[in-house]
């Protein structure tokens, strides 16, 4: 029996992570945008003693909606809802640095954090496509200056977050001090990008802060990871690929002050399960006849950079591809070296990432998918997964009513929830307040900081 427990996050998606899903009759098309449909994804991860769920989001209409289910909620407004609906499941949004302010945004995952009794998580990305600048007016900004910018901001938001001390507030009827304001504090925050005063207008939240996440595997998004990360979303194909980046992520933490057990590396894994590998194998075949070969080479282009639709499908990929630039090197040399590894046309290579979008697909039976997370997990490539069921809702379902006992009954995963908060159940220590014990004596007297 291990001692070391498995964290499995599932990455909810519209009808499914298979770009074709909601064309498959295992589906709706409608739940795009159905509240229910996510509020019962979220009760049956819970069911399921799941750490958490994870939206993703981009402020751009990505792909061509002609040809799949592109319309989605804001997640944080999503997880508000789906807070009232459950009590233990963790709740991540993805929002960006560059198209947000850190006041605005601190104070809405801060009241997120209170709604749902310390659950919430922050997924920080940078946002690396045009048709988003276009949307805010702007020229899109350089890798660099992205994540420059977005240190600036976790930083003032990590400030804000700390600005109420736990003890701050009072509700003293009887003297009519409704909070200490000795342990209120400005932040002052001076960086290269923004200035913040402070402090916050919500008190702190029951995890202190939210769980920080990041999903960018470029030289400089790994090192942003081993900076603010706690936990991290990312893409590998093959054992020796996540081995690889499991302890280089690993190894980049000591600069920073941290130890190896503050930072959760969750590889997505996208399962077809099946009652056998053979039905398994036939389920994922049915979804990839409904594949539009138009939409899988835009989808192509999104993720690499590369523009192929002058090329035969049936072809392989032309040997004298474009180098690769800072902000899609991951993804694009994960795509290249799964087309160049295994010899695919560019169809099959379509086909081949149309389940998981980049992220390892895997049909077989529950014994086998748990099998595969196994050997991830004891062979350092992982602390847990980013589940991606290829359909919603019935594909969350199979995982968690067929493969969660099998890695139970193997001692890898929990029967019962650790604590209350995000925090505990992901095994992390909740902050201190980076201001307390700076308010000096008790103060007696309410009023307001200048």
């Amino acid at each position: 029996m291990s001692t070391r427990r498995l964290h499995l996050n599932a990455f909810v998606m519209g009808v499914g992570h298979h770009e074709a899903a909601w064309r498959h009759p295992r589906t709706d098309a409608a739940h795009t945008i159905d509240l229910a449909h996510y509020q019962r994804i979220a009760r049956k991860a819970e069911e399921g003693k799941l750490d958490s769920i994870f939206f993703a989001d981009g402020v751009a209409l990505y792909g061509n909606v002609r040809y799949n289910a592109l319309d989605q909620f804001e997640p944080l407004t999503l997880l508000a809802a789906i807070a009232a609906v459950t009590e233990r499941i963790g709740l991540i949004a993805t929002a960006s640095t560059t198209y947000n302010e850190p006041y605005n945004l601190a104070r809405k995952f801060a009241s997120l954090d209170h709604i749902s009794g310390g659950r919430a998580g922050w997924n920080i990305v940078t946002s690396a496509s045009e048709a988003e600048a276009h949307n805010f007016g702007i020229d899109r900004p350089d890798h660099s200056d992205r994540y420059a910018r977005a240190d600036d901001f976790v930083e003032a938001a990590l400030k804000l977050w700390d600005s109420w001390e736990d003890d701050a507030v009072l509700r003293d009827v009887g003297r009519g001090i409704f909070a200490d304001t000795g342990k209120i504090h400005e932040i002052a925050h001076e960086g290269p990008y923004y200035r913040v005063k402070g402090p916050l207008n919500i008190s702190r939240g029951p995890q202190g802060r939210p769980l920080l996440v990041q999903a960018g595997s470029s030289e400089t998004g790994k090192e942003f990871a081993a900076r603010w990360a706690e936990a991290v979303f990312t893409a590998q194909q093959t054992l020796a690929e996540g081995k690889a980046f499991y302890a280089d992520l690993k190894g980049r933490l000591a600069r920073y002050g941290r130890s190896e057990d503050e930072l959760l590396v969750l590889p997505g894994i996208s399962p077809f399960i099946g009652s056998t590998e053979a039905e398994a194998k036939r389920l994922e075949e049915e979804f990839q006849e409904l594949i539009n070969p138009e939409y899988g080479l835009t989808q192509l282009s999104h993720m690499t950079g590369l523009d192929l639709s002058g090329h035969p499908l049936d072809g392989p990929l032309p040997d004298d591809l474009p180098e690769s630039t800072e902000g899609n090197r991951s993804r694009f040399d994960l795509v290249i070296g799964l087309a160049r590894r295994e010899g695919l046309t560019i169809r099959q290579l379509i086909a081949r990432l149309a389940g998981g979008r980049g992220h390892r697909v895997v049909a077989g039976s529950p014994e086998q998918v748990a099998d595969q997370i196994q050997e991830w997990f004891e062979n350092g490539a992982a602390d847990g997964f980013n589940v991606m069921p290829p359909h919603y809702p019935q594909g969350l379902d199979d995982f968690v009513d067929h493969v969660v006992p099998i890695l139970r009954e193997r001692g890898l995963f929990r029967s019962e929830y650790e604590g209350a908060t995000l925090r505990e159940n992901y095994g992390l220590a909740r902050p201190d307040s980076r201001y307390a014990g700076r308010s000096g004596a008790a103060h007696e007297e309410a009023g307001v900081p200048s």
